[in-house]
This record gives structure tokens, sequence and C-alpha cells, in this order.
């Protein structure tokens, strides 16, 4: 019983430290009576633990148990309050940082083997000859088959300057290749896409906010802005992250001083509003924003403040609806808590965190992008109305038409892999790929000899997607994942969309532009 009240009151110890430390000792006045519920509380939690350890069915890992009650008190709060053991702590500060120890290999699991599908440039496995279509067969002489891609990433990982020993098949060489790596530094890019789709309109997308996201952006822009008249800002999917690198991305498109957010807490620190601090010094060209339902926090501040200035149009589906701010503290042990200390606000006043009192966790996550009711109405600094009360509603709703069955079973299978690295050691004189009737013929032969269970109407009905991830496999194989996304994008119709909006992004911008001097000269009037 002793033993267990020690590990309780370290680990309560630690979180009440952590916070008194970081001001949030404020939110709850210590008082004697909320001293002695608090001293209660704990001794009813110590009995039940003890009595789970001396009488539970099977044994019980005190420590677990003890970190999986305070998850579950987290998630009483809200749904993004969390908390983080030594492993999970270290691997979301990793994410954020932008930088990890590693190889630079992107793998795919095909046939229950790891296979590489890329490579970075400048990485320790691109210097080491490690090509697209290798399958790792053993990590530091123990077999990979049967590993999960999650398992065979974390081997990759480790202590900068260790050694790694990987076993490699290559298509159309007959002995396995032994590597000797070292480990080095490898960029997180949070922007993996900036190019031209048009002579004059620039695609640009961001896959999460990290410390680097602002640098990236502002390099990414110096590269684009010679040709650029229309930017494409692709923030689908995204999950959010820094809410300084949202402010930082923010900053890339509006003009200084014009709002970007507003937090509101219990705590006076709480309490800020977040304003653009240098601005963009080029931004007279039209965007079009594109979300969807898996864009959430980071990305819906950007969204809301580009929205809510009229600096461009948002496409696509209603965002997930994260409103609440998270504060990480680092605990003792290595662990970590991120708790929610303020809701905020776009620059109309909108909340847009979706509702979560009346859902369970679960629905409250597998419900994203449902129809909200609008429960408030505000304006944009042009007039037109937006709404809060769940989600970033988007200025024209775009629902893109999901993958068909047969599409997700053959991009699962690996297939296009697998015959393109065939392919290309039995014609290495071909530089670029022409998908004719003989190309699809060998690889509809090629599906029928790994079994693959096929209609003639099924390849026929999707000629054009096949064709297409052809030749998406064949540049990547060949260029990388830019070149290999700019052919994905020809078949991306919201994309296709937001060049059509371009002009009328334009239009509401220099509109937007027009009225915001009129108001500046009226207050110029009457000081």
């Amino acid at each position: 019983m002793k033993k267990v009240w020690l590990k309780i009151l370290t680990i309560v110890g630690m979180l009440f430290l952590t916070c008194l430390g970081s001001g949030l000792g404020e939110l709850l006045p210590a008082t004697k009576k909320s001293s002695s519920d608090l001293n209660q509380l704990l001794k009813t939690y110590t009995q039940v633990l003890s009595l789970a350890e001396e009488n539970y069915a099977e044994s019980v890992n005190s420590e677990s148990a003890i970190y999986r009650s305070i998850l579950g008190m987290l998630q009483r709060l809200d749904p993004h309050s969390n908390f983080f053991d030594s492993k999970t702590y270290r691997q979301f500060r990793e994410d954020q940082g932008g930088d990890f120890f590693g190889l630079g290999i992107s793998i795919a699991t095909i046939e229950g083997k790891p296979t590489v599908v890329a490579t970075l440039p400048g990485t320790p496995a691109y210097r080491a000859g490690i090509r697209y279509g290798d399958v790792v067969q053993e990590i530091d002489g123990k077999p990979c088959q049967g590993m999960t891609q999650d398992q065979v990433v974390q081997k990759f990982r480790g202590p900068i300057g260790s050694l790694i020993h990987l076993t490699i098949e290559r298509e159309g060489v007959q002995d396995l290749l032994r590597l000797s790596i070292t480990r080095g530094v490898i960029p997180q890019y949070s922007i993996p896409f900036a190019f031209l789709v048009r002579p004059s309109a620039a695609y640009l997308r961001i896959e999460s906010f990290t410390e680097t996201t602002e640098k990236e952006l502002a390099e990414a822009l110096a590269k684009l802005s010679p040709a650029m008249q229309g930017l494409v800002l692709d923030l689908r999917g995204n999950p959010g992250g820094s809410l300084q690198a949202a402010i930082g991305v923010s900053d890339k498109f509006l003009h200084m001083g014009q709002e970007v957010l507003v937090t509101k807490g219990r705590m006076a620190a709480a309490n800020n509003r977040y304003v653009v601090p240098r601005g963009a010094s080029e931004s007279s060209y039209p965007m079009v924003v594109l979300i969807n339902n898996m864009s959430a926090s980071a990305a819906e501040i950007v969204a809301g403040a580009i929205q809510d200035h009229d600096r461009g149009l948002i496409l696509g589906d209603t965002s997930f609806g994260k409103g609440l701010v998270q504060t990480v503290f680092d605990l003792s042990q290595g662990a970590g808590i991120a708790l929610t200390t303020a809701k905020w606000y776009t620059p109309s006043g909108r909340l847009i965190q979706r509702d979560y009192i009346r859902n369970s966790y679960y629905d409250y996550f597998s419900n994203r992008g449902r129809q909200t009711k609008v429960s408030e109405i505000c304006h944009t600094d042009s007039g037109r109305e937006v709404f809060g009360g769940g989600g970033i509603s988007p200025d024209f709703r775009f629902l893109d038409s999901p993958p068909s069955p047969f599409q997700i079973q053959l991009s699962n299978s690996g297939y296009f892999l697998t015959f393109i690295r065939r392919y290309r050691v039995h014609h290495p004189e071909v530089f670029e790929l022409q998908v004719d009737d003989n190309l699809l013929g060998e690889f509809k032969e090629f599906l029928h000899s790994r079994k693959f269970l096929l209609e003639d109407s099924g390849f026929l009905n999707n000629i054009e997607f096949i064709r297409r991830q052809l030749r998406y496999e064949y540049a990547l194989s060949e260029a990388g994942y830019e070149e290999a996304q700019k052919i994905l994008l020809e078949g991306d119709a919201q994309v296709l969309k937001a060049l059509e909006l371009l002009p009328e992004a334009r239009a509401l911008f220099q509109h937007a532009e027009k009225v915001m001097a009129g108001q500046k000269n009226s207050k110029s009037m009457y000081k």
C-alpha cells in the first residue's frame, strides 16, 4: 500500500509542480477545503489501485495504469488535452522540431516486405545508393518479413552517428546487397510541394505546422514569385501544429497589423490578440485555399484569417472544427502534457470549435466535417457573412469523388510500384513513359500473374486512373516526389476548380482592399 501511495504522490506531485511553475497553479487557489478534498480523492484512488495490484486476475503494471488514468482524466476535460509517456513525447517533439536522426528512406509494405518508395536527396540513404523499389530484407541481421511499417521506420531511426546494417534485394541484381550506413540528421519538410501548375499559377501544399514551416514557406514563395500571379494553397488533411507557425504563415499573405486570431481563457496569460508582425512584401496575387474535413487547428487558423480578411477564397468541405489551444508542459521522467488553456477566435470573432460536450470521445473524432448548426454569423472585412460553431465553412463547397473500391484495392496492393520496378530493369532505354495500349496490356498480364482479381469492365472503367498511376509511379522512380505530384494534380478535380476560381479570388481581394482603404480615409477625416 505504501509503495502504491508513493507512486501516486510522485506522479501527482510532478503534475502539480509543473503546472505551478507554468502559472497554472493560479487556476485553483489552495484552500483547506480543496486540499482536504484532494487528499480524500487520492486516498480512494490509492485504495482502488492497491486492491487491483493485490487481487486482480492478472498482474497489474501500476505505472501504466496510473498513466492511463491521467489520460482518461484529461479526455474528460476535452478531446484535445493529452498526456504523453516518454516515448510518445519524444516522437511528438521530433515532429514539431522538423528534424530527426535516421536514414532518409520513405517505405511502403508491399507483399509483406518493406519496399523503398523514395530516398531524400542528400541523406545517408541517398548517398549510400539505396534506390526506388529496393526491398529491405534484413536490418542489423534480423529479417524484416512480418514487421509493420512503423516497426521498420523505428529501426531506421537512432542516435546520430550510429551505424545500421541493411541487407537489400534489388530487382535485376542476383546477389543481395549489404550496406552499412551511418545515421544522420533528416529534415522533415512541412511543405513538400511548391511549383507552377500553370504558366502563372502556383500550387503549394502545407502538410503540418512545425518550427520550420515559416522558413520553408518564405523560401518556397521566393522561388515561385518571379512567375506567380495566382496561388492554390493546399491545407487538405493538415492536422495543424504550432500556433506560432500558423501566425508565421499568415504573415506571408496578410498586411502588417491585421489580426490572425484571438485567444481567450481563464488565465490572464491565455488572453491574447495575435496580429501579423511584418506583413507580406508582395501580396497582390489572388489565392484559393483548399480544405477538407481533416483540416484542423493551425490549418483552420490560417484559413479563417484569409477568409475573414477576404485575402482569398476557401474551397472544399467544412473543416474539422478545433478551436482549442493547447499549451505543452514538460513533466518528469521524460513525459509531457498538452493541456487546453484557451479557446481561439478568428479575426471576425468566430469560435469554430465543434460541440464535444454532448458527444462521446469516439463520436467526436469519427464525425469530422459533418454538417453542424450555425451558432453565430460574423462578417469579413468587406461585409460578407461567415459562420461559426463548427469548423471553417468554405466559400465554395466541393466534395471530391471518393476512389472506387477497385481503385483502393489496386492502389493498396503495391502492384503499380512492383510493375514499374520490373519495367525499368527490362527497359532501361525508356526516359519518358508512354502509357499506350501495349503497356496497358503488359500491366494487365502482370496483374493476372499476381492473381489480382480483375474483370475487363473494372480495368476499362478505370483506365484513366491506371494511366495516371503508372505515369506517377514512373515519375516517382525517375525524378522524385515533386514531378510525380504534378501528374497526380492533373486528375485532382478540387485543384482544377481552384484554378478556375482564381479570377474571382482576385476580384474579392481587390474589392476588400478598396473597402478597407475607404474605411481608413473615413477615420482620418474625423480625427
